[in-house]
């Protein structure tokens, strides 16, 4: 092991959104005295409305909408498993490999084409990669995690994550290490850091080389398939089977046909809302007016807890983004959402993440002001910037550069930068670069010129160099008397060049899902257990509240694996599941036909991609497969879909294979795979 300083209210459910008048638009029934008990065959959601005297027509609010119907009559096929997850990422992989490893008979169903992305860096309490290190204080940890959330997360919750976090790394750790990777500890420096008095443990691990195949959740899901469980991608769920007795299982789309799946045991691992603009904006109106980048995963559109709430269950009420201050954008660019011509809401920038972002060198306004403490946790700095014009910052430095980022010695994610600059050999011109921040910062050699190409006019640009000169002043006197920032996190603006960009938000995440408690069961309006039902990851709430500790690195990814590993192994030990149940088999969907038994003629077929929906154009003609147009293409220009769209690389993929069995590219899962499953559409319109 290497040891280094970086790293490369009431709830809402159905009555309580309603009751709680934060969602506009929702009607509330003000003088309910004589209210109708509801009808026998009400839905759970439905009697918890009718109950607390709320309108059932009018209640729902426009994001939660109204559960799908399925008839009997159109379900394809039914299979029974005690145990049904939902969702493949951090915490559903967790799951399903904890279910195989037990011998449980499990099936785990993902809307993608194939395993999400991991993230990857986890948070482990006194593991022993850190034993040489000073010991975390759990009692101090549990508390400073219950101070973040202003003491509205559930104690217990939080106790069970402590308690169990090291098994989870340690046993994470054998399946990477096995896989030829060596784990590496984030030691935070011995200084103050955020402006007052934060608690830092070293418990912040990850696996070099990290992000590159195979990954965690790779591992878990291919261990999942190997020990006979039944693992369907392209599986999206429809809706929870409940009643009043709790959750039965769920109805999926499978490839186009709809399959019951029946289990006693249903755990929602389906990721936040960050993918919904409509939930989005009512729900989290701050975070959309500073936010202007998206680092989410595309599908995380919150269809997993919307589903918990047709069931009976509840949503934590407050809202919880996962926000980093690196959404760089042009000069001029408001934050929020921008109406694209597909009629999708989307953010405006397109870099993902700009890391040198969260360095502490001095941000202002566009009035050229400077307005808080930039040595603060990153949502911190984020929320006093949706305070100021168009909900943006600019963030200056001058030639000094390198050698300041060395000396802020940052912590968590942000310590990327100081790799790259203190270990890596880039100066921080060049990793701007190769970070994708060309055509986003820019450079100049006096002040007064930094100003005028970064936007500010008149007043603005006289308040900006007064600020400048100002801040020199601070540098001067080593004090910050303005917002109390350390000083050795305190720069200078005197040698040129000068660097200035503009930034919003990256929005990460949701983690304000569905409610639940220790057991990861998810808990009505009134905080009690909806039988059957549980909730894992970003789909569940209950352990962070209105903020991320940024100072906890590795807690968000980590407090995923632990819920989703720690709720299966619950599950077995309450119910007394044992190893040796037999493994259902699920039948493959229609496969995809061969180019040589279609019809001639153009077709176009769609999915999900990161960014919206993806149409692949082909013409067939003699048996032979052209790809005459893939688009629109809103994925992540920083990833390399985007290009491979661009420069033709799929297309030239698809018409080597003449089939959707191509290689795709790497760190572009989610586009290759709604290129494969548009093309299969496609080429089942053509199907003779």
């Amino acid at each position: 092991m290497d040891r280094r300083s970086f790293v490369t209210g009431s709830a809402l459910g159905l009555a309580g959104i309603a009751a709680s008048g934060a969602i506009a638009g929702v009607a509330l029934a003000e003088e309910a005295a004589a209210t109708e008990a509801p009808a026998a065959t009400a839905t759970a959601a439905e009697g918890a409305l009718a109950s607390a005297g709320v309108s059932i027509p009018d209640a729902a609010p426009a994001w939660l909408g109204a559960e799908p119907e399925v008839a009997d009559a159109d379900i394809t096929a039914t299979y029974d498993c005690d145990i049904f997850v939902v969702g493949a990422g951090c915490a559903g992989s967790a799951a399903a490999v904890t279910a195989a490893e037990l011998g449980l008979n499990c099936i785990t169903v993902e809307r993608a084409a194939c395993v999400p992305e991991t993230r990857e860096y986890l948070c482990g309490v006194n593991t022993k990669y850190t034993a040489g290190e000073e010991p975390v204080d759990t009692g101090k940890l549990l508390n400073e995690i219950s101070r973040y959330s202003s003491g509205k997360a559930d104690r217990d919750l939080i106790k069970m994550f402590i308690d169990n976090s090291a098994e989870t790394v340690e046993w994470v750790g054998s399946y990477l290490e096995a896989a030829g990777k060596e784990c590496v500890i984030d030691v935070p420096s011995d200084h103050a850091t955020g402006g007052t008095d934060y608690y830092l443990p070293v418990v912040q691990h990850d696996w070099e080389p990290s992000y590159t195949y195979p990954m965690r959740n790779d591992l878990f899901m291919e261990k999942a398939a190997e020990e006979g469980n039944a693992v369907l991608y392209n599986c999206k769920l429809v809706k929870l089977i409940h009643d009043e007795e709790g959750v039965k299982g769920g109805i999926c789309d499978y490839e186009g046909n709809l399959i019951q799946i029946n289990a006693a045991h249903t755990v929602i691992a389906t990721g936040g809302y960050g993918a919904n603009p409509e939930m989005m904006m009512a729900l989290q109106p701050d975070t959309v007016h500073c936010t202007t980048a998206c680092s989410y995963h595309g599908l995380d559109d919150g269809s997993g807890i919307k589903a918990g709430i047709w069931a009976g269950g509840s949503k934590q009420p407050d809202a919880t983004p996962m926000i980093f201050d690196r959404g760089a954008v042009v000069p001029g660019q408001n934050a929020g959402y921008e109406l694209c011509d597909d009629g999708v809401f989307r953010f405006p920038g397109k870099n993902y993440q700009l890391n040198i972002g969260s360095q502490p060198f001095l941000k202002v306004n566009r009035d050229g002001k400077r307005f808080a403490n930039e040595s603060t946790p990153y949502d911190n700095m984020l929320f006093a910037t949706r305070r100021q014009p168009g909900g943006v910052f600019c963030q200056v430095f001058d030639g000094n550069c390198d050698e300041d980022i060395v000396r802020f010695s940052m912590i968590g994610c942000a310590s990327y930068t100081t790799a790259m600059v203190r270990d890596a050999g880039f100066t921080a011109e060049e990793f701007i670069s190769m970070d994708g921040g060309d055509g986003l910062f820019v450079k100049a050699d006096t002040l007064e010129e930094l100003a005028d190409k970064l936007g500010f006019e008149g007043d603005a640009k006289d308040t900006f160099l007064a600020t400048c000169e100002h801040y020199n002043e601070l540098f001067d006197a080593q004090k910050d008397d303005d917002y109390g920032k350390e000083d050795y996190r305190l720069s200078e603006l005197r040698t040129p060049p000068f660097y200035g960009c503009w930034y919003g938000a990256s929005l990460l995440g949701t983690l304000d899902g569905l409610n639940i408690n220790a057991k990861m069961q998810v808990l009505d309006a009134d905080y009690n257990v909806v039988p059957g039902l549980y909730a894992a990851g970003d789909a569940s709430g209950s352990f962070f509240y209105t903020n991320y500790p940024e100072y906890i690195p590795g807690l968000a990814a980590c407090r995923s694996v632990t819920e989703g590993r720690q709720c299966v192994k619950m599950i077995a030990e309450d119910a007394g599941l044992v190893a040796g149940a037999e493994k259902t088999q699920v039948e493959a969907p229609v496969a995809t036909p061969a180019v040589a038994d279609c019809a001639d003629g153009t077709y176009t077929g769609s999915a999900e991609g990161i960014g919206g929906t993806l149409n692949v154009t082909i013409e067939i003609s003699g048996g032979k497969l052209t790809v005459t147009e893939i688009g629109p293409n809103y994925e992540t220009p920083r990833y390399p879909g985007y290009g491979a769209i661009e420069n033709g690389t799929f297309a030239e993929q698809i018409e080597a294979a003449q089939s959707d069995q191509i290689d795709g590219v790497t760190m572009a899962t989610v586009t290759t795979g709604a290129i494969k499953r548009a093309l299969r559409d496609a080429l089942l319109q053509a199907a003779k």
